[in-house]
């Protein structure tokens, strides 16, 4: 198919439906329907399953535990020591594990957003 300057392109849902005699609103499809507050077009209802569940407790981590086993390490000084480690390196390091969780977290999101 091509346009009025004589450049080629593919034919649309609209265009068929202009070639064949029916209308693209009433052909089912609805045709492009334009969303100026940005919002997705609606697939049906998503569901929270395992993934989410994986979310939730990697921020409760991050956001409750942890913040309270720092509040807790002076009166756990011995398990710390037992560990090797003194408490200036426990408070530098415990902080790390839900960073890394959480950073671990987002990308494997993003990557299951990208692919589904």
């Amino acid at each position: 198919m091509t346009d009025a300057n004589g450049a080629r392109g593919t034919r649309t849902d609209s265009d068929r439906a202009g070639a064949d005699g029916g209308d693209a609103a009433t052909d089912g499809d609805g045709g492009y329907v334009h969303r100026p507050s940005g919002e997705p077009p609606a697939t049906g209802e998503r569901e929270f399953d395992w993934r989410g569940w994986i979310l939730v407790a990697t921020v409760v981590v991050a956001f409750l535990v942890i913040p309270v086993s720092l509040v807790a390490l002076p009166t756990a000084q011995s398990f710390v020591e037992s560990l090797g480690l003194s408490l200036r390196d426990a408070y530098l390091v415990l902080p790390l594990v839900p960073a890394f969780a959480l950073g671990a977290v987002a990308v494997w999101s993003a990557v299951r957003a990208r692919s589904g």
